[in-house]
């Protein structure tokens, strides 16, 4: 019987089984078998003179007292036995499970699994089961199952199908590579997995899959690397090494060493005639859009155009301002185009574009519009990348003869994450700030704590500076307790009235409101922002000095942190204020980790840790791939390894040849990463 018949094929799974299984994704016997358990429950007995509290513990036990029930009101209750484990006399509680009464009498044995809380001598029961601990497994397989399925059901039909197709599973692991890292092979890993007999099978099982999986992701990765830089025969541009010296030189500041290192990267790859595909990343305030400046004038030297492109209109003004600033005293024609830009001026502009009068275009996504047609763009810069679609992307990329292509994050992204949500590309790393950048100074407070708070930002009013406070929520919420914009911006009209000028911008309010509102903030017409988390990352309000966050438990650290990074850019000292009143050990370690460091890559790490790689990115991941087994934070290791060995395969003649890689040459040809295609 071969492991890719229907799951109808094994014994004692009919139509109706069948169907539940299709909900779980699950038709043929591969696919039953290739469904691993999300945790194993540990079953083995235990001592309870060694087991510490607040740890899981089975025990088997003789009861020694007539159970007692205490209703708790509508359907809760309390039942309490007397049990005798071993020399210990302890107290079994359940939950909501008065109707275990009848089954429970002084002198039979039963085996219990929960919770033991040794100060008291109590185990808050789990799971329960009469008689002696024989037939149940000390390692038993939990599975994400949903609808009418069952543990015990499923677990069954898992046994018939390992029976039934053994021997029938294609190894995709070549034998060097087990050997080289003691992998179980395929159908001994499949076992114990699913049935293992002691805790050194479920490592090993977990160990062979995990590099397994990521094997075959970065294999995608790579190989749609190595694909695309075949394929996409870039220009090299041969740039005039002197005039970019100069414009270097000309800067009102010195640029860091990472600036200066990150810069001959990209150079380095202007020249090569392979194309550029580079994620460039950079906390807030390390100096992205200088390095973009000079690799754009680079560009132009050499007789090519640039494009920049920005998610909303201020921040892409923002840039268009700066860059000219910087550029057009070396003969650059910068141009500005938008959806606000009007029909006559955007006319000449699109004109002036074709004929190569225009060296660097910046704008929104106007720039991708079928009619902004440039005569020879070499590099196009996208920045806060993932606010924009792949498709987006895309055909701005696609906007000439194979144009090097930059993409620019403000969000520091961990390197397990940026490894698997960015693996095809190159990535620099911005890992320093311009000397005499002043640290934000952040303090951690309880919420009835805000009466000091207003008054050390009215003494940054009061010096002529601006403030930020920031909110979770838009309007009131019956859900949630926290503090809301519409509330706060009312409270503090209210306080500071005929003193200062307070705003209010949350996503509700239409784009062309919101950069209104930005612009008079940035013009010093407004004194206090009230706002969500719509501020613009990027957006340069010098003058504004002060941050309050309230609720700051509702974010996240890396969103706490590109929070606190509208302020401090300035010269002036700057302060982040973080009401909170954390209700868990996690929650209290975030707040302390705000307080201690302004390292944006060493919080991402912090914020990956403690929240995991689905939150990091928010609901909707950019990029990042759903793994069976594979967990980022704890297998870092792992991914690193599999990357390396990655790289080495494809650049291996054996790979190609040998007929022991052909499972994964199969994996890598179904992906389409050899067509450079993404994979998501």
């Amino acid at each position: 019987m071969t492991s890719l018949n229907a799951v109808t094929s094994l014994k004692g799974i009919g139509k109706a089984a069948a169907k539940q299984l299709e909900q779980l994704g699950i038709v043929t016997i591969h696919d039953l078998v290739m469904t691993f358990p999300y945790r194993h429950d540990d079953f083995r007995l235990t001592d309870l003179i060694e087991t510490p509290h607040n740890e899981r513990v089975t025990v088997e036990g003789r009861v020694e007292s007539e159970p007692s029930v205490l209703f708790l009101g509508r359907n809760k209750s309390r039942l309490q036995v007397r049990l005798l484990a071993g020399n210990h006399l302890v107290k079994a509680v359940f939950f909501n499970q008065h109707y275990l009464k009848d089954r429970l009498s002084p002198g039979m044995t039963v085996t219990v699994t929960g919770k033991w809380d040794r100060g008291r001598q109590l185990i808050n029961v789990s799971n329960f089961k009469e008689g002696p601990k024989v037939e149940q497994l000390d390692f038993e397989p939990v599975y994400s199952l949903k609808g009418v399925m069952h543990q015990k059901t499923f677990r069954r039909y898992m046994r018939l199908a390992l029976d039934e197709s053994a021997g029938q599973h294609e190894e995709s692991l070549p034998q060097v590579l087990r050997d080289a890292y003691r992998l179980a092979g395929i159908d001994r890993a499949l076992e114990m997995i699913h049935f293992p007999s002691n805790l050194q099978d479920v490592k090993q099982a977990r160990r062979r899959f995990v590099y397994e999986e990521l094997l075959l992701f970065q294999l995608k990765m790579m190989g749609i690397k190595k694909a695309r830089k075949e394929a996409e025969h870039g220009v090299a541009i041969q740039y005039n090494l002197e005039l970019v010296k100069n414009f270097i030189s000309s800067l009102p500041f010195e640029l860091t060493g990472a600036q200066k290192r990150v810069v001959n990267e990209l150079c380095a790859e202007l020249k090569s005639n392979t194309r550029m595909n580079r994620l460039l990343q950079g906390d807030v305030g390390s100096g992205k859009t200088v390095v973009a400046a000079v690799v754009l004038y680079a560009a132009i030297t050499a007789g090519y155009q640039g494009a920049l492109m920005a998610p909303t209109e201020i921040l892409a003004e923002q840039h268009a301002v700066s860059l000219a600033e910087w550029l057009e005293p070396h003969g650059v024609t910068v141009a500005f185009l938008a959806g606000s830009t009007k029909p006559k001026a955007r006319k000449q502009l699109l004109e002036n574009l074709v004929t190569g009068e225009i060296d660097l275009l910046i704008g929104t996504h106007a720039l991708i519009q079928p009619n902004v047609i440039f005569k020879n763009p070499g590099l196009v810069i996208t920045d806060e990348q993932h606010r924009f679609g792949v498709e987006q992307r895309r055909v701005l990329r696609d906007k000439g003869l194979n144009p090097d292509v930059l993409f620019m994050t403000a969000t520091p992204i961990p390197r397990t994450l940026a490894i698997t949500a960015f693996g095809e590309m190159d990535v620099s790393v911005l890992d320093e700030l311009p000397a005499g950048r002043k640290l934000i100074e952040t303090h951690w407070l309880k919420e009835d704590s805000l009466s000091p708070v207003l008054k050390k930002m009215e003494s940054e009013l009061l010096a002529g500076r601006q403030a930020y406070v920031i909110c979770p929520l838009i309007e009131e919420s019956d859900k949630l307790d926290v503090q809301n914009a519409v509330d706060v911006h009312g409270q503090l009209s209210t306080y500071f009235e005929g003193r200062y000028t307070v705003g209010l911008m949350h996503g509700r309010l239409p784009a062309d409101v919101k950069d209104d509102i930005m612009r008079a903030f940035g013009a010093g017409e407004i004194d206090i922002l009230v706002s969500t988390t719509v501020v613009e990352v990027g957006v340069n309000v010098p003058n504004a000095t002060f941050m309050l966050i309230y609720d700051a438990t509702r974010f996240g650290l890396a969103q706490l942190h590109q929070l606190r990074g509208r302020v401090g850019r300035g010269a002036e000292q700057s302060y982040c204020i973080l009401l909170a009143d954390p209700k868990t050990e996690e929650g209290k370690e975030r707040m302390q980790t705000m307080t201690e460091t302004n390292d944006g890559f060493l919080l991402a790490e912090k914020d990956l840790e403690l929240r995991g790689a689905g939150d990091f990115f928010g609901k909707k991941q950019s990029g990042l791939p759903e793994f069976k087994v594979a967990d980022l934070v704890h297998d870092y290791r792992a991914l690193e390894t599999a990357r390396k060995d990655a790289e080495i395969l494809l650049e291996s003649s054996n790979f190609w040849t040998d007929d022991e890689y052909r499972i994964l040459k199969q994996h890598l040809e179904k992906s389409g990463a050899l067509n450079g295609e993404r994979i998501d």
